[in-house]
This record gives structure tokens, C-alpha cells and sequence, in this order.
């Protein structure tokens, strides 16, 4: 494997959405000496942002192949990684086969711990778990060298892009989880790992890394883990999934991506992510984030003005 620093490494995703991973793992792979392209969709303050931390920016759509072909040649190493989306597995396929093409040394592959609980019998009621399965299996026909990346539930997500407003105004984090335990992740931790990889890809080949929190609780537990980090009670409030993915549709959230997150809450509910590993210790050398200093990070948008 070609180990120089000479080839830029292409992250996919780069401009962010939740979590920005992509955005994180461009700032980290530049920190470690390496070029780094950076794909975006838009030109915006975000693509100026990466420029600015000394990212080669190109902007281009995944799901178009002269657009692949840009960002990937010349790049030996590839961070694929895209938002929730339908046409997901377009762009998986117009990935890889532009990769094949051009003969890439190894693809780090962003994908969803709920994978590992599917397979050619199974899968789950979410449009995008399917598309992540299939886009594995893709990726797995392809040949190429790949390392799966699957996360479990982002604390970015359901604990503050979706969580926040009820903390910040009624103290309360009220979501659609049940009873049950779960691990959610830092979009950080993961970008740590995807780093990681990218930057000594030669051991990783091939395998698959799930990536979780440093405990699986119940959510009234996560709930004290806000009181702790915010100084003030946080109580957990479980709403009904539907009139909760109803409002996500008066929001104007897509249908989509409403239906893949309905899924995930009635998932967390049976227990499906009651899970917990350490492969984040052992790529990194440091433990994934607890819940409290994640609330502790983002204390203002907890917060009222």
C-alpha cells in the first residue's frame, strides 16, 4: 500500500449535516499532514470554511458520475460518507464503481450499526437501513478494499438536533425512545476513528468497526447526565412516535428521512441499541465521550438566552 502524504484523501460529505463528521475528519486528516479533497454540494460559507483550514474544495453531486470522477481522481484514499438521502444508493454505486476506475487503495465507508442485525432475510421498516444494507453488499461486490464504519445512534441526532428545544425551554427531553437502553456517539468519536483509519488504512482492510457510547443506559439516565452537565434538573418525557413524526412533518422535514427516524424510535423501544464496544478505545486510544461532557460541549443550545 502506498503510504505517502503525495495523494489528497477524499472526504465525502465535507460541508457536514449532523454531526459533520465529514467536516471533523477534514480538520483532522490536515492536523495529521495529509492533502485532503474535500466534496461539497454547494458553494457556501461552509466550502470557504474548509478552504480555509487548507482543504481543496470541489463541489459536485454523488449521485451525477462526472461529478465522482473529479472528486476521486487522483486521490488514493476515500471517506464516503452522505446524508440520510433516497437516492443513497445511486451515489454508493457511482462511488464505487469511479473507485474501481481508478483504482483507490481503500474506502472507509460510513454506514449504521443497525446493519449488523440485517441480512438477505431481514431487514427493518426504514427505506435508508435498507440502502445502507445494499450499499454494504455493493461495496463488498465491488472488490475494492473497504472498511465498514457502523455507528450506532448519533447524540447529535435525537439528543440535540431533536432533542434541544425541549431541554432548552421545558427542561425535558422529550423523545420517542421508550424505556429501554441505548449508546448513542459523538459524530466526533467517529470522525476520530475514520481519521484514524485513513491515515494508516493497511491493518483495517476488510473489517468492520461498530462504534458506540461509553455505556448503554436507559434514557431517564442520559436525562441525568443533562442535569449534571447543565446544573439543573433535565427530566425525561416518552412522547408517542407518531404525533412526534407528525410534527417533524409540520417542520417541513422530509418524508424520508421522518420515516428512517420513526424507525429508529420504535427500534430503540424493542432495545436494538443496547449495545456497547470498545473498538472507539482501541482505534484511538481514548474512550468515546460520555453523555454529560457531550451536554457540557453543547451547553448553549441547552441553554435559554
Amino acid at each position: 500500500m502506498n503510504t505517502s502524504n503525495e495523494s489528497p484523501i477524499l472526504v465525502t460529505g465535507a460541508a457536514g449535516d449532523v454531526g459533520a463528521v465529514g467536516r471533523s475528519v477534514v480538520a483532522m486528516l490536515l492536523e495529521q499532514g495529509h492533502k485532503v479533497r474535500a466534496l461539497v454540494r454547494r458553494e457556501d460559507e461552509r466550502a470557504d470554511g474548509l478552504r480555509k483550514l487548507g482543504a481543496e474544495v470541489v463541489v459536485g453531486d454523488l449521485t451525477d458520475l462526472e461529478s465522482v470522477h473529479r472528486a476521486i481522481e487522483g486521490c488514493q484514499r476515500i471517506y464516503f460518507g452522505m446524508s440520510i438521502s433516497a437516492a443513497y444508493l445511486e451515489a454508493t454505486a457511482n462511488v464505487a464503481a469511479v473507485a474501481r476506475h481508478h483504482g483507490v487503495e481503500v474506502i472507509v465507508n460510513m454506514s449504521q450499526m443497525t446493519v449488523s442485525q440485517m441480512g438477505i432475510n431481514e431487514t427493518t421498516d426504514s427505506p435508508q437501513h435498507k440502502l445502507h444494507w445494499l450499499a454494504e453488499q455493493v461495496l463488498a461486490w465491488s472488490g475494492l478494499p473497504v472498511v465498514n464504519v457502523r455507528p450506532t445512534v448519533f447524540l447529535e441526532g435525537f439528543f440535540l438536533r431533536l432533542g434541544a428545544m425541549g431541554v432548552r425551554d421545558n427542561d425535558e427531553l422529550a423523545l420517542p425512545l421508550g424505556a429501554a437502553k441505548t449508546s448513542p456517539i459523538a459524530a466526533y468519536d467517529v470522525a476520530r476513528v475514520v481519521a484514524a483509519i485513513l491515515d494508516n488504512p493497511a491493518p483495517h482492510i476488510g473489517k468492520i468497526y461498530n462504534l458506540t457510547g461509553p455505556e448503554s443506559v436507559d434514557v431517564e439516565q442520559h436525562a441525568q447526565a443533562f442535569s449534571e452537565a447543565l446544573g439543573r434538573t433535565i427530566r425525561y418525557r416518552d412522547v408517542p412516535v407518531e404525533p412526534w413524526a407528525e410534527k417533524l412533518r409540520e417542520y417541513g422535514v422530509p418524508p424520508h428521512l421522518i420515516s428512517h427516524l420513526a424507525v429508529m424510535a420504535r427500534l430503540h423501544t424493542q432495545g436494538r441499541y443496547d449495545r456497547t464496544t470498545d473498538d472507539v478505545f482501541k482505534l484511538t486510544g481514548q474512550k468515546a465521550m460520555s453523555t454529560a461532557d457531550f451536554v457540557k460541549r453543547h451547553a448553549a443550545e441547552f441553554t435559554r438566552d
